[in-house]
């Protein structure tokens, strides 16, 4: 997966839109102005290519233990997010895309009611 792909893959999904709050080389992915993804366009320049990812904390820690290619999320809360190393050896793109799917997932269920209604009308 290259990042262009991972930004095709995020911005396909309902309500999302793309920021650079932080800087000019962090790219935000925000669903219902609610931060799912992000991932520093520097490092996919320096070949280090990575996603931040919001995740369950059960489920977080058993990815940790599984995946070589799967950590503790740098600069976040590391109980909530994970730092996914892309096209590292043991992690699939299919297994980015389907963690990409939960963090949204998450996201969208911690949002208000009156926020997923307005977003399923979208």
């Amino acid at each position: 997966m290259n990042v262009e792909q991972l930004r095709e893959f995020c911005i396909s999904k309902k309500g999302v839109t793309e920021h650079f709050p932080f800087d000019d080389v962090t790219l935000v992915f925000k669903v219902m102005n609610k931060m799912f993804a992000l991932t520093g366009l520097n490092n996919w320049e320096k070949g280090e290519e990575k996603v931040n990812l919001k995740c369950n904390p059960e489920k977080a820690e058993e990815l940790r233990e599984e995946y070589e290619g799967i950590y503790p999320g740098f600069h976040m809360n590391k109980k909530h997010w994970n730092t996914v190393i892309i096209n590292s050896a043991d992690v699939s793109d299919d297994l980015v895309r389907e963690l990409i799917n939960h963090s949204y997932d998450l996201v969208v269920s911690g949002l208000t009611k009156k926020l997923q209604a307005e977003l399923k009308s979208m």
